[in-house]
């Protein structure tokens, strides 16, 4: 009789890791790009943060706020699409069942969180797809026009504030997350965080 596994299949552990570390580097990008000026010089090339590490070439000249900005949806687009394939991924393939020494409220409340960040990580790309589509100028990704801007400002500021909503929310969530992972690693030390490593 085969032993189901306790871990989760290499597919699902390459999304957790690449969405996980995509949200919270979108975070510190939207973080960053919120407070560059409006009006500054125009360029065709941008040092990725001035860190040195990478140039950014373009096909023409933008300011240093629409670059970030164009960067941080097409970033968004495209974990999006990962989510979808997640989410996908999830329904096909069903995740091992919790470990046994969990108690029944850590079960359910396990449940819960997934459930919940599941829900919040589709509606936080949603609503910054929302908000780019109601201003007036579109979703492009990564230089290609996807739609145009239909400069509505009342329902751009709405999808804002959701947005800012959702990602205050998605920021708890993911805290939670990370403390019951520590938890379980240091000290109950029941190898929870191997489900989803490698090894």
């Amino acid at each position: 009789m085969a032993i189901a596994s306790t871990k989760y299949t290499k597919t699902a552990i390459i999304l957790h890791w690449l969405i996980g570390f995509g949200i919270i580097f979108m975070f510190l990008l939207g973080w960053y790009m919120c407070d560059l000026p409006k009006e500054a010089a125009k360029a065709s090339s941008y040092d990725l943060f001035d860190l040195g590490i990478y140039t950014w070439q373009l096909n023409e000249e933008v300011s240093p706020r629409t670059f970030y900005f164009n960067l941080h949806k097409s970033l968004g687009i495209t974990i999006l699409g990962l989510i979808a394939f997640r989410v996908f991924w999830r329904l096909t393939h069903p995740a091992p069942a919790l470990i046994k020494t969990l108690k029944a409220w850590e079960k359910k409340l396990a449940h819960a969180t997934h459930h919940a960040l599941y829900l919040i990580m589709i509606l936080l790309p949603l609503s910054g797809a929302a908000m780019a589509l109601y201003s007036k100028y579109g979703i492009k990704w990564f230089g290609i026009p996807l739609a145009q801007g239909l400069g509505d400002d009342a329902m751009r500021d709405f999808f804002k504030n959701a947005h800012e909503v959702i990602g205050i929310i998605l920021l708890v969530l993911l805290g939670l997350h990370i403390l019951a992972v520590l938890k379980h690693t240091f000290l109950n030390k029941d190898g929870t965080l191997k489900r989803m490593m490698f090894k």
